[in-house]
């Protein structure tokens, strides 16, 4: 046991199959499910053993490697499609070239992903979450118009942000066809999501749904579109 970090040291050999042991090990004796998994390519087989271990989802799960080589198709997929956490899901590794995920996301409160040139349209319109974040995404200013027109028609109704890193943004094509319904906002104002991120929107364009919930669209200068719907909530998820 490190006491200094509150974590266990493990001198097994074979890596998998001592963490699998002490896995099962903790969660018996204490009579508890796994909460919270950090793993990376090489420990990929942590996910997919408490996956199919316990029936009450984990409730973060993070899966990221800084290693320039990419994730399989395979493992990209089984995380999208088995891995279904409570509350959070991040995925900062490198996915696959031409990698795409043809079925429905999973309902997520807060998705993060560090590399989502894969991330479509079509994902876009099927997810259900609280906080979304997408860098190196490859959307363009249409298909934000789309998702903001299907945000207006009660679609993602429990979405607080959407922070997506797009390279080339035209902030009238995201708005088209809905001028008439936007006013501009030049004060600053910060915004936190329930998540924990925090936006300076130095101006922005609110835009009212029919319900009387208003989101501000912001084209920030690092090149991330902005969208933060209000008010902010107060309950903080972590």
């Amino acid at each position: 046991m490190d006491h200094s970090h509150g974590y266990i040291i493990s001198y097994w050999k074979n890596t998998t199959e001592g963490s699998k042991v002490i896995t099962d090990y903790v969660t018996n004796l204490f009579n508890i499910d796994v909460a919270d998994i950090w793993a990376s390519k090489q420990s990929f087989h942590i996910i997919q053993h408490v996956i199919s271990r316990q029936k009450i989802p984990s409730r973060y799960v993070s899966y990221a490697d800084s290693s320039a080589s990419s994730s399989s198709e395979k493992e990209m997929a089984y995380i999208l499609k088995y891995c279904r956490p409570m509350s959070q899901l991040s995925m900062h590794i490198k996915p696959p070239q031409n990698f795409r995920f043809t079925e429905k996301f999973p309902k997520i409160d807060c998705l993060d992903i560090n590399d989502g040139k894969w991330v479509s349209l079509d994902n876009l319109l099927t997810m259900d979450g609280i906080d979304i974040i997408l860098q190196s995404s490859t959307l363009t200013s249409s298909d934000v118009n789309v998702f903001l027109k299907h945000w207006l028609s009660g679609g993602c109704p429990r979405l607080k942000l959407f922070c997506a890193e797009i390279g080339s943004l035209d902030i009238f094509q995201v708005l088209a066809d809905l001028l008439h319904n936007v006013v501009f906002v030049e004060n600053s104002r910060t915004y936190t999501s329930p998540f924990g991120y925090r936006r300076t929107l130095t101006s922005g364009f609110d835009i009212r749904r029919a319900d009387g919930v208003t989101a501000t669209v912001c084209h920030q200068q690092t090149g991330k579109l902005v969208i933060a719907v209000w008010p902010e909530a107060t309950h903080n998820y972590n």
